[in-house]
């Protein structure tokens, strides 16, 4: 069962989305909260899987929020879910920690299935917003992939695919403690927080 937190500052949607979203049997909305600040503190305290999170709020918005969360539990999965598709929104909700950003139109189906991949760790996007979201992510950084060795370039490829420590060893043949040794070189090297800006490095092309 996958544990989710909903927040929106309107109580005619989190209810629509609570009635929605709990036809599914694998999804529980274990709380709502209608600002940033009530849902680090109901994060906090009722340790949801996955925090679905406005971006404009009263007290504190869902960026602040998100920023907050990522710091004080980072193993919360939080999936942006707002009319905004502005820019800064996008890039700044990825760049501290928010596993997806959609928008309201997103069918409701289409939003279970994100909420399932982002428990698990994958990035969702509604269509058209990578490039909003690697905008801010990747300015101010120069990596270099010459800087990784081959077998590196391949696990930070198989990365980008989103497969996990265990699926890279199996298609590699190598065990997995090296990549996760390969794994944390390529973070470093590159200058990334974790797995999902690696899989934006790639994803956005040669550089």
């Amino acid at each position: 069962m996958i544990r989710v937190l909903l927040v929106d500052d309107q109580s005619i949607v989190r209810e629509g989305l609570a009635s929605l979203l709990e036809t599914h049997d694998d999804i529980e909305i274990v709380g709502e909260a209608e600002n940033g600040k009530l849902a680090v503190e109901r994060s906090l305290s009722l340790q949801p899987d996955v925090v679905l999170m406005d971006i404009r709020m009263p007290v504190m918005d869902g960026v602040a929020a998100i920023k907050a969360l990522a710091k004080q539990a980072p193993d919360i999965k939080i999936l942006v879910l707002t009319t905004f598709d502005d820019d800064e929104y996008v890039a700044q909700s990825m760049a501290y920690g928010a596993k997806g950003y959609l928008l309201k139109d997103t069918p409701s189906t289409e939003l279970a299935e994100a909420i399932r991949f982002a428990n698990k760790g994958y990035t969702q996007l509604s269509p058209g917003l990578f490039k909003k979201a690697v905008t801010t992510s990747t300015a101010t950084q120069t990596p270099e992939l010459e800087t990784l060795t081959s077998r590196e370039k391949e696990v930070l490829q198989l990365i980008a695919k989103g497969y996990s420590n265990r699926e890279i060893a199996e298609q590699l043949y190598i065990a997995e403690r090296t990549v996760k040794n390969h794994v944390n070189s390529i973070l470093r090297r590159l200058n990334l927080r974790d797995r999902t800006q690696a899989a934006i490095f790639v994803n956005t092309g040669d550089r």
